[in-house]
């Protein structure tokens, strides 16, 4: 089920005795927490008082349901909050030759759940957690593996990350509500500069509220003042100019930061790691942004869609040999900015000139 069909479920005190909450979207997920807390506990000192964590990186299964299966005296009803429930699957081969993440094997896990289901502790609510995976690319299949050994819970509720049209939306009802006026054109690029992340939109429009007031119209300069990745979509311009060797709109970018007062270190230092994500994605033979976010999502880099894309089109606009170079001229100019100097835009100039050459 969706995260509006369980807060829909919830509100109607219609309250399973376990979930498996699937997906690494955190916003809604963080939502529907509070609401099966507040539904089941209520509010004050009675909610935490029959709230318990565990861990399955820590405990089994087995252990998680004794706890669910034991009857309390001084909380009648109770909220068993269950993280890294990934970490119940056991190694092993499937079918299809891939081995099962996970840690060591947790014995009997799926019956353990089966027979707790089968005669549930009345008053508990059970909500396994697993947010590692997302459920696109090569994480699909470790997705499918999760939801089969948590099928005997028979509610789950799928968290998946926003697509940039539902960003979009998201974005735009939060504004409402926040009584900010955002035009198309800054709200699309507030939700890409972060990522089309629900929990990120979140906190910038908030944090715009705060800034300009309820009822204040919105531009692309109060949200690059505020959005911590906002002034990468300007140096990724910077960037994509670079890779058409245009040298003249180099230098009006370089301008526009310089003029913003970004710290040109700090922007060598991102075009550099967009110039070296580039170029492994060159050296990987990847093809298109869903392989490029699969691919480095893998090694454990974390990469939304919209940086795939940026990465992408970067590794389109430049040669192997043309990143090589520009990495090699990436390190002088830092170099330059490190050592005794007039000026961070003489250094930064000279190195757009030399790229651009």
């Amino acid at each position: 089920m969706s995260p509006e069909q369980f807060l829909q479920q919830v509100r109607r005190g219609n309250i399973a005795p376990a979930y498996l909450f699937l997906g690494p979207e955190s916003y809604h997920r963080e939502m529907c927490r509070r609401a099966l807390i507040e539904a089941v506990l209520g509010k004050g000192e009675a909610a935490e008082e029959g709230l318990s964590r565990h861990d399955l990186e820590e405990v089994t299964v087995a252990e998680v349901i004794d706890d669910a299966s034991a009857y309390s005296l001084f909380a009648p009803r109770r909220v068993i909050w269950v993280t890294s429930a990934e970490s119940a699957l056991p190694r092993g081969r499937v079918s299809s030759g891939e081995e099962t993440e996970g840690l060591a094997p947790k014995s009997g896990g799926e019956e353990v759940l089966e027979r707790y289901m089968a005669n549930p502790t009345p008053g508990v609510a059970v909500v396994f957690q697993a947010g590692r995976y997302s459920f696109e690319g090569e994480d699909k299949a470790k997705v499918e593996r999760i939801r089969k050994f948590y099928a005997p819970l028979g509610s789950i509720v799928e968290f998946a990350e926003l697509t940039a049209q539902e960003a979009r939306l998201f974005a735009r009802e939060l504004a409402r509500h926040a009584e900010l006026t955002i035009g198309g054109e800054a709200l699309e690029y507030l939700t890409e500069s972060l990522g089309a992340s629900a929990a990120r939109i979140a906190a910038e429009i908030e944090k715009l509220r705060l800034y300009r007031g309820r009822g204040a119209t919105i531009t692309e300069a109060d949200i690059a003042a505020l959005a911590p990745d906002a002034r990468e979509t300007t140096i990724f311009a910077l960037v994509a100019a670079l890779g058409r060797g245009d040298r003249l709109q180099s230098m009006r970018i370089l301008d526009t930061l310089v003029r913003e007062g970004e710290y040109l270190p700090l922007a060598l230092s991102f075009l550099a790691t967009q110039l070296r994500l580039a170029l492994m994605a060159r050296e990987a033979g990847l093809k298109g942004p869903q392989q490029v976010q699969a691919h480095f999502t893998r090694l454990g880099t974390p990469m939304w869609r919209a940086r795939a894309e940026q990465v992408w089109q970067t590794a389109s606009l430049f040669s192997k040999e043309k990143l090589a170079r520009s990495l090699q001229l990436v390190f002088q100019a830092d170099h330059g900015l490190r050592d005794t100097r007039p000026d961070d835009r003489i250094v930064m100039e000279r190195f757009i000139l030399s790229l651009t050459a």
